[in-house]
């Protein structure tokens, strides 16, 4: 802070001297600007190249992955196989309780509730399936 002379009312004026602080700031300014390019991490990915429509249309889930379809007509098939909903808890329990890896994928329909993929999540945790993947539907 400047004091400056009193003035004709004989009060003395004071105003900030903000050349400091800007001298600061500037310095602060310059020192975040050069962190951000050495705080930049680099990650690298291999991307799968896009599959071809022939191949595409030869897609079958492999013997190793259980798949739980949701259908649109309220039905519920386990890789294919329908099944009701009384049955899969015995479905579950015989499929995965000799399975050294406890995975499951689930596909509903649009039309399906939350609820209805919430009990079905449910009973495959029962039966001890570890991980359930999730496939939204189209």
């Amino acid at each position: 802070m400047a004091i400056k002379m009193p003035d004709a009312s004989g009060q003395f004026e004071t105003e900030p001297n903000v050349v400091p602080m800007i001298d600061i700031l500037l310095v602060l300014l310059i020192i975040f600007m050069m962190q951000v390019p050495l705080s930049r991490k680099t990650m690298d990915l291999q991307v799968p190249p896009p599959p071809d429509e022939a191949q595409q249309e030869e897609e079958t889930p492999d013997e190793d992955q259980i798949v739980l379809e949701l259908k649109a007509d309220g039905t519920y098939e386990i890789n294919k196989s329908a099944v009701p909903l009384a049955a899969l808890n015995a479905e579950f329990h015989k499929i995965y309780d000799n399975r050294p890896t406890k995975i499951l994928f689930v596909k509903t329909a649009a039309n399906r509730r939350y609820r209805e993929l919430v009990e079905v999540m449910d009973i495959a945790r029962g039966a001890g399936v570890q991980v359930i993947g999730y496939a939204p539907p189209q």
